[in-house]
């Protein structure tokens, strides 16, 4: 089992026992947590969720275990709210929705394209309407990354063993990491964030895009301002939810070809888990609008073929680098005139 699923179904069982000891009273930590949102001319996309917890503490340096443990599990043991009516405004153009019984929103906006700002157009999240004897006013800000006329293409990237190493094939290491380690404490691989900014110069669009829990953004937001990353929307999505948050990657990636509909784009992921495949199937749905892709290689048995099979049949206009470094990709980029 993916060590992942494991500490949500912690999650799970959370809920379930927060629910019998609480019941439905008036929620004491009420908040929105508003993921960073996309889109331009052909429409935006805003997600969230709303809680009943505290914001989650920042890592400090020098902070034992414990704290780091315990903030680890605070993104998880969450007390999630569903049925919040909420209106998401952006650019002049709003909308009415209703959290998941996860707590999860997600609409779609069709604002005027000359409203919107670049490189980011700021809204708000808002409640609007009676929920569980709530008053007062509670609105949380959006900022939604709309890429200018000056953006030659897109980059789209994993996290996990991409940029972030994780160790996705050796189970305990991975919980350990996961459970012990913070924002300060977890390592980019050697070159990434250097790499990231040379290919993000000029105002091209950077989308963070992974399988890991939506319970991990704030871990992951905090790791890639950190180390300095270049800043763009983190989609993640919830293993075992309900139809807002469980988004499959495929899906994520298909929203972000859609929804920039101007810019090629180029592709980075590793050979742990299903990048290969899912980016082959990406190249063939989207002719014409993948510039390269890059793979960096982290299976224990490089030999197993997996890899390699991907590549049959493989389009001869998008070059395919399976690379055994960052140096690898940042040689084979400034070939293509990308950096």
């Amino acid at each position: 089992m993916d060590p992942r699923r494991w500490i949500v179904q912690l999650e799970h069982a959370w809920d379930s026992a927060r629910l019998r000891r609480k019941g439905p009273g008036t929620p004491q930590h009420f908040r929105i947590e508003v993921y960073a949102g996309h889109g331009g001319a052909d429409g935006i996309v805003v997600r969230g969720r709303v809680l009943d917890n505290p914001p989650p503490s920042e890592a400090v340096e020098g902070e034992g275990l414990r704290a780091a443990v315990s903030r680890t599990l605070s993104h998880f043991l969450t007390d999630e709210l569903p049925g919040v009516p909420l209106r998401i405004s952006v650019a002049g153009a709003t909308a009415d929705v209703v959290t998941d019984r996860e707590g999860y929103f997600l609409t779609r906006l069709s604002p005027d394209p000359a409203v919107l700002t670049s490189p980011w157009t700021s809204g708000t999240v808002e409640l609007a309407g009676d929920y569980r004897g709530l008053t007062g006013s509670h609105t949380t800000p959006v900022r939604v990354r709309v890429p200018g006329e000056e953006a030659r293409f897109g980059v789209l990237s994993d996290i996990d063993d991409t940029i972030l190493e994780t160790g996705v094939q050796k189970v305990s290491r991975m919980v350990r990491q996961t459970l012990a380690g913070s924002a300060l404490t977890r390592t980019p691989f050697p070159g990434a964030p250097e790499l990231y900014r040379d290919l993000g110069a000029g105002g091209n669009p950077l989308f963070y895009v992974s399988s890991s829990p939506w319970n991990l953004h704030p871990f992951l937001d905090a790791f890639l301002r950190h180390r300095r990353f270049p800043e763009g929307p983190v989609l993640l999505r919830d293993l075992l939810g309900t139809t807002a948050g469980r988004e499959h990657k495929a899906g994520r990636i298909r929203e972000i070809l859609e929804l920039h509909p101007r810019l090629p784009f180029v592709l980075i992921g590793d050979s742990g888990e299903k990048d290969p495949e899912i980016y082959a199937e990406t190249v063939r749905e989207h002719p014409g609008r993948i510039l390269a892709v890059y793979i960096r290689e982290v299976r224990l048995d490089p030999g197993d073929g997996r890899v390699e099979r991907v590549t049959d049949g493989w389009s001869a206009d998008v070059p395919f680098v399976l690379a055994p470094d960052t140096d690898a990709v940042r040689r084979h980029a400034s070939g293509l005139g990308l950096l």
